[in-house]
């Protein structure tokens, strides 16, 4: 297991044994899915009992909305910093589409389990993710109402534009692998392109 992976991913964890059983749980439930793991596995896999386990999270869907709650909120944190530094919104879709695909795919395991796993969460915690991805959506959704404002881009509905740049960065973890082509900045910037062509932009 490279812990190294876990320090980038989750940097303000604590202690290293949290972002362990969380890098742990992100390859079982990538292989078995959130229902065939069990803290056993997830603790086997960290090199820990599974008492452990219940040192640092009260159950295996805690785990879960560990990991679901930080990716989407370095989602937003991504989606955000694009608005605020590129205030013409042909450059700035251009920015997040970049980097929104090529985290989803250089990232591409997590990335499945924080985009595909949302339904294990309990109610609360779903709901808490859910207004990160609401918020998420409406940054976009402001850039590109900001574009057709300006004349830059020509959409029948700024909403379902927006979900649609969204999901297909989204879609890129579930079939993107470490031997995929292009490499994940390429291919953010041949997603960007195929979305200036959708948002209008000629």
């Amino acid at each position: 297991m490279n812990t190294d992976i876990g320090t980038e991913l989750w940097p303000d964890v604590t202690p290293d044994a949290a972002r362990r059983l969380m890098l742990a749980a992100v390859d079982a439930f990538a292989t078995r899915g959130f229902h065939g793991t069990t803290t056993r596995d997830i603790a086997t896999a960290a090199g820990m009992s599974p008492a452990a386990l219940y040192v640092h999270f009260p159950s295996k869907a805690a785990v879960l909305f560990a990991i679901s709650r930080s990716g989407h909120s370095q989602a937003l944190r991504m989606i955000r910093s694009a608005a605020e530094a590129e205030p013409d919104p042909v450059r700035c879709v251009v920015r997040m589409t970049t980097e929104f695909v090529a985290w989803h795919a250089r990232r591409h395991k997590v990335a499945r389990i924080v985009q595909y796993e949302l339904h294990a969460l309990p109610p609360q915690d779903f709901e808490v993710v859910a207004e990160l991805r609401r918020a998420t959506e409406h940054t976009v959704r402001d850039v590109i109402s900001a574009g057709v404002d300006a004349g830059a881009f020509t959409v029948p509905d700024v909403r379902t534009a927006a979900r649609a740049v969204l999901s297909l960065g989204v879609d890129v973890a579930r079939w993107y692998t470490d031997t995929s082509k292009p490499d994940p900045e390429e291919l953010g910037r041949q997603y960007a392109e195929l979305v200036l062509g959708m948002l209008g932009v000629r």
